[in-house]
């Protein structure tokens, strides 16, 4: 056991947040932390990395243990480099680096060599620590720091590029980097895909599959949380519940936990209804009245069990008001940048998309998605090229940095501020589909988690019922549940989108093309993320194989050794097949065989309909047969 928590309470104010909430983590754990945004997920992550105090309950720990703790958004600051940072991870090691190259310099030193004992004695001295040096992995230092940059999404930019200079996502990641090189015993990760492309994702899943320590991980991804961890804890109503297994295999578990909770309250409650009209029927009578006081005295005993009630989610859906044309838009050689002093992220992108079209975005950070589906909404001008949207199109943008909120709005008037014409009923509606009810539509937008915000600028677009939906990042800062109600919403929506989106979970479910965005151009896949991957790897391969020696080229001797391994191969392959083939025929034969007999009995024999099934069985087992043996016969011929 690397940790345990026990009986965790948490309030801020008079709200509680977590209430004896407990967790027990071993080595190698990978522990999925879940729950709806607010359920406390990240305070609890602060308590267990000691950084924030809780109101009672235990953490304990060995007082060895190094805990290695990445909030939410919190990158690194400073006036260091980027190598300076990365280097900086192995302070012990650098320290007898420094040792080694003082002892380097020593032995060099003619000085040294003249006594001859004091000089082997260096030189012993050097041997030990070299060996130490190389046992924990100082020779290995920079090649690490290397990968993991090139990892993160780091390997183009200068070692000595300030961190100061760097975005908050870019800092984000650059700590996340940071606590990969150091290799804690236990890692406490709070979102750590946020700021990531699905490139980088993929090579931190494969690192964090690797990974020698435990882990605690709170994420919204759940396509990660498949890859990376092996159980769930799940806070909800401010306790929680563990699970073993993937995201998925929760998901299944708590839908079988909740609909077995649910059974067993409907069968107590007919099991009571009917002691309870049994003693109102038989109290009053003579006869019966004590079996009626007994039955009664038994209701007051039994423990009622609470009705399980699944968590309030958001219900929305996209309508829209009317029909766009066939075409909804072409762009043509398009190039664009942030802002004037910039170059152009792309370029050379064309695209087309058809009414009802599905098409994702993709790329790596820095590729322009962003920029280019603002350039398509009119928020900035392309440097090259045209954009031209088609007839009877009306247009719908999701900003992921929610500019278009006013801070200092309430949630009720920056909705109501956008649809004056609908009575503020309506709106109060809205907004309660949305999770809003109450005194939350007084809350300031400047008071919001990232979550809310996401919410409020939904209800806004719903609002709006146009036939063509441009959403970036529309699934950041939303939690699992709202995520895959905003999934249900826009698979059920009737109009086009186009769409950037780091989470695969969603392009799987909603993509049908995908444009692949790089600095020269686009590339177009028909289908969703996986298909997209799939057809990428069957590119690369047919890429080898174009690539590899004809077979007419003079043989060599290693191309005589694989040529030797082939055909050894393809032996063992005709022996396998051969073998089945066999196992195929003795098999076949006898369920004929045993069908015949059956045939043969006075209970078939007499019964036409099931001779008639018996027979129409046989015979199609005979042709069978008759295949298999051609088959093998064809083997034996090779």
């Amino acid at each position: 056991m690397l940790l345990q928590a026990s009986g965790i309470h948490k309030s801020y104010g008079t709200t509680p947040i977590l209430t004896g909430v407990s967790i027990q983590i071993n080595e190698r754990d990978r522990i999925g932390l879940v729950g709806v945004n607010g359920a406390g997920k990240s305070t609890f992550l602060r308590i267990l990395a000691g950084e924030l105090q809780a109101d009672n309950g235990s953490v304990s720990k060995p007082r060895e243990l190094r805990i290695g703790y990445l909030e939410q958004n919190g990158g690194l600051q400073g006036h260091h480099t980027l190598i300076e940072e990365m280097t900086s991870a192995f302070g012990p090691l650098l320290d007898q680096d420094k040792v080694l190259q003082t002892l380097e310099a020593r032995i060099a030193n003619p000085a040294e060599q003249e006594d001859a004992v004091r000089y082997a004695q260096l030189l012993a001295q050097y041997a030990d620590l070299s060996e130490r040096f190389r046992e924990s992995g100082g020779y290995e230092m920079n090649n690490r720091i290397r990968s993991v940059l090139h990892g993160m999404g780091f390997g183009s930019f200068a070692p000595d590029t300030a961190v100061a200079s760097l975005s908050g996502g870019q800092r984000t990641r650059l700590a996340l980097a940071r606590l990969l090189l150091v290799q804690p015993e236990l890692l406490l990760l709070d979102e750590p895909t946020n700021h990531l492309d699905i490139d980088t994702l993929a090579w931190l899943e494969q690192y964090l599959r690797t990974y020698s320590g435990a882990m605690v991980i709170v994420s919204h991804d759940r396509y990660f949380l498949d890859a990376t961890i092996t159980s769930i804890v799940e806070i909800e109503r401010h306790s929680a519940t563990r699970y073993t297994g993937n995201y998925s295999r929760f998901m299944e578990l708590k839908a079988a936990g909740f609909a077995q909770k649910l059974k067993q309250y409907e069968q107590q409650r007919k099991e009571l209804s009917k002691m309870e009209e049994f003693v109102q029927r038989n109290i009053a009578r003579a006869t019966t009245t004590r079996r009626a006081q007994s039955r009664r005295n038994a209701l007051e005993r039994i423990e009622r069990l609470e009705k399980p009630g699944a968590l309030r989610e958001a219900s929305f859906s996209f309508t829209t008001e009317r029909r766009s044309g066939k075409e909804v838009l072409q762009v043509y050689d398009a190039s664009a940048a942030p802002s004037q002093d910039m170059n152009p992220l792309f370029r050379n992108v064309s695209l087309e998309v058809k009414r009802g079209e599905r098409i994702a975005l993709l790329g790596p950070n820095g590729v322009g998605k962003t920029t280019l589906l603002r350039a398509l909404v009119g928020s900035l001008e392309l440097r090259t090229g045209s954009i031209r949207w088609g007839a009877g199109v009306s247009l719908g943008y999701y900003d992921q940095q929610q500019r278009e909120l006013s801070p200092s709005n309430t949630v009720l008037e920056e909705v109501w501020s956008a649809y004056p014409h609908k009575p503020e009923a309506e709106i109060r509606t809205v907004l309660g589909n949305f999770l809003f009810s109450g005194e939350d539509v007084r809350k300031t937008i400047s008071s919001l988690s990232g979550g809310e915000k996401a919410r409020v600028a939904l209800s806004k677009l719903m609002l709006l019922h146009a036939n063509v939906l441009v959403l970036d990042e529309p699934t950041n800062h939303l939690d699992l549940m709202s995520r895959e109600v905003l999934e249900g919403a826009l698979e059920e929506y009737e109009g086009t989108l186009l769409f950037v989106s780091h989470d695969r979970y969603f392009l799987n479910r909603l993509t049908d093309r995908i444009v692949e965005l790089h600095p020269d151009g686009a590339r177009h896949f028909l289908g969703n993320y996986d298909e997209m991957v799939q057809k990428k790897r069957e590119m690369a391969e047919w890429d080898l194989a174009a690539r590899a020696p004809s077979p007419l080229d003079s043989p060599t001797p290693a191309t005589d050794y694989e040529a030797d391994k082939q055909a050894k191969r393809e032996e063992r392959a005709k022996t396998r097949k051969r073998e089945q083939a066999e196992s195929d025929i003795a098999r076949l034969e006898a369920e004929i065989a045993a069908l015949e007999e059956e045939m043969a009995s006075p209970g078939v024999s007499t019964d036409y309909v099931l001779l008639r099934e018996k027979q129409a069985k046989t015979e199609e087992l005979r042709n069978n047969l008759e295949e298999t043996y051609a088959a093998w016969e064809a083997l034996l011929d090779e």
